[in-house]
């Protein structure tokens, strides 16, 4: 069988296996987040933090409780890595420096997981799976329960209550990520993907020699910082390490587990509304999307020519022989698109369009499927936004699932679609010219500006892979990305809870022969285009210095 095959191979059946399990898990996240009950463990957990289940609150309330948690978050993954040298199963490793530690906490609240430092050579037992891990969970719950709240903001009207974030956070926790998480280690444990808290040990090297090596609770941590499309690995190598991934069965689960919820979310969005065909019609679009970077990430990585590249069927630099160019593609594809930012394989050794393709997923916003929560609420914005431009084509008032998106709507979704790209140029503009990257930079020219570039992208976006080429480990960029981090976390959910406290305030609109059907295909190919039109001239400039330059010299 040849590569080229392996690869379309491997893409119909984690088609296949995110097909099964769309209805049967869209479904129940929509009971999960519309039901009224409380298991005891909740209770518990309500009880703990003070907090009232039953109480409705409007955005503004909403969005405190957020931040107030996140900040509390930060502050605390920043202590116990500041004081690990005294914590119990440091192994022998001493406290995190004072930027790197800041970048951190950033980095893993905000659901990034960029990480500036080597996992197994860093951070102790207690610092992986009772900080680094905990925030995993929650950063993914937190992701989801703003997607909720937008999703009740148009399902709801005449109130601006959207529900209770303790409760959403808690259930998304307790109820959808720590079951599917179990499951997945235990099959991640089965591939090779080890389990232990064993300490530093040395291990004899093929050619003679020795090397030292620290087991850890890895099959657990891989599993929710792929299905939370978190990112952070606990090896340096990440995911192309064999102890996260150890064989192809277990990258393709891996990839399976990071689609699995952004794409199910479609189903639940069509079920809270009331209408699935809304949902399915979110799918398409992402679908095609992800597909089409798919099958053009796969083209370019197996079409590069010259002789070393023809011998090992095509574009091997970088990439692990176990997974193969169509493995590390797929995944690839799928941790750009996503807020995942775990990666089998190094993207700064892919092909100029290849290295492009990976940083315009992140920069699409990353919503095909984009993040656990993140990936449905932004899709939501470029839904309004599509809708209003289809208004302005037809002179009517634009109106999507039955509310009309006024002059508060579509500045609030502006907003939201401006915060990233301030964030990404305007951080990379201030590098470069401040030649701040000049001792981290080990590539010049095209190159050069991708790794950078591509960094801005990772951070503000939420995603946290890199370009291998660039040591980020420095005070500027410790400090400068993790405050992208924050900032692009954080800015653009303001306004998504406050668009959708608009939303919910309103009257519902019947529909009339005028209304522009938002779950056709017509409506799909729009939405796509907007997407595609809107990123292209934010972004291409940049784009152009960059990967596309580095591209078409080769």
């Amino acid at each position: 069988m040849s590569p080229e095959t392996a690869g379309v191979l491997q893409l119909l059946a984690l088609i296949a296996a995110l097909a099964l399990a769309y209805r049967p898990l869209g479904d129940y996240m929509a009971r999960v987040y519309s039901s009224e009950k409380h298991y005891k463990p909740e209770k518990w957990i309500y009880k703990a933090i003070g907090a009232n289940p039953a109480a409705e609150m409007r955005w503004p309330a909403y969005l405190r409780a957020i931040l107030a948690f996140s900040a509390v978050s930060v502050l605390f993954l920043y202590l116990m890595q500041r004081a690990q040298g005294v914590l119990p199963g440091s192994l022998g490793f001493v406290a995190i420096d004072p930027d790197q530690a800041f970048n951190t906490a950033a980095s893993f609240v905000a659901n990034t997981n960029w990480q500036s430092y080597y996992g197994e050579q860093a951070m102790g037992h207690v610092v992986q799976t009772g900080g680094l891990a905990v925030q995993n969970f929650l950063s993914a719950a937190v992701g989801m329960a703003v997607a909720v709240a937008l999703v009740r903001g148009f399902a709801r009207s005449r109130t601006g209550e959207l529900g209770n974030f303790w409760a959403d956070m808690v259930r998304g926790t307790v109820r959808i990520l720590l079951p599917l998480s179990v499951i997945g280690a235990l099959v991640l444990v089965a591939c090779g993907a080890i389990q232990n808290f064993s300490g530093i040990h040395e291990v004899g090297q093929f050619m003679g020699g020795s090397q030292q090596w620290n087991g850890g609770a890895v099959a657990s941590q891989e599993v929710i910082k792929e299905l939370g499309t978190n990112g952070g690995g606990y090896f340096n190598a990440n995911s192309a390490h064999p102890f996260e991934n150890p064989t192809p069965f277990s990258n393709l689960f891996e990839i399976f587990l990071i689609l699995l919820i952004p794409f199910s979310l479609t189903r639940t969005f069509g079920r809270m509304v009331g209408n699935l065909r809304q949902g399915y019609a979110i799918l398409a679009t992402m679908g095609i999307i992800w597909v089409v970077f798919t099958v053009l990430m796969m083209w370019t990585e197996f079409a590069h020519h010259g002789p070393a590249f023809d011998v090992a069927g095509g574009a091997m630099e970088g990439k692990e022989t176990r997974f193969g160019v169509g493995g590390s593609s797929i995944f690839a594809v799928a941790t750009t698109l996503t807020s995942t930012g775990a990666v089998n394989s190094f993207h700064s050794s892919y092909t100029g369009l290849g290295g492009g393709i990976a940083m315009l997923g992140m920069q699409l916003g990353e919503i095909a499927p984009g993040g656990v929560g993140s990936g449905l609420y932004g899709m939501l914005v470029m839904a309004i936004i599509a809708v209003f431009i289809a208004g302005l084509m037809v002179g009517r008032t634009p109106e999507y699932l039955g509310k009309k998106i006024s002059t508060r709507e579509i500045k609030l979704a502006a907003c939201y679609i401006l915060i990233t790209p301030a964030l990404v140029l305007g951080f990379t503009a201030a590098a470069m010219a401040l030649d701040t990257p000049a001792g981290s930079m080990t590539n010049s020219g095209a190159h050069g500006f991708s790794e950078i570039l591509y960094a801005y992208t990772s951070g503000a976006n939420n995603n946290g892979s890199a370009f291998a080429g660039l040591n980020a480990d420095t005070q500027w960029f410790n400090s400068t990305i993790g405050i992208a981090m924050l900032l692009g976390r954080f800015l653009p959910m303001v306004f998504v809870l406050a668009l959708a406290g608009s939303l919910a305030e309103q009257t519902p609109v019947p529909e009339t022969a005028g209304t522009l059907r938002t779950d056709k295909p017509l409506y799909a190919g729009l939405l796509v285009g907007t997407i595609i039109i809107i990123t292209g001239l934010t972004y291409f400039p940049a784009l152009a210095l960059g990967p596309l330059a580095e591209g078409l010299a080769s």
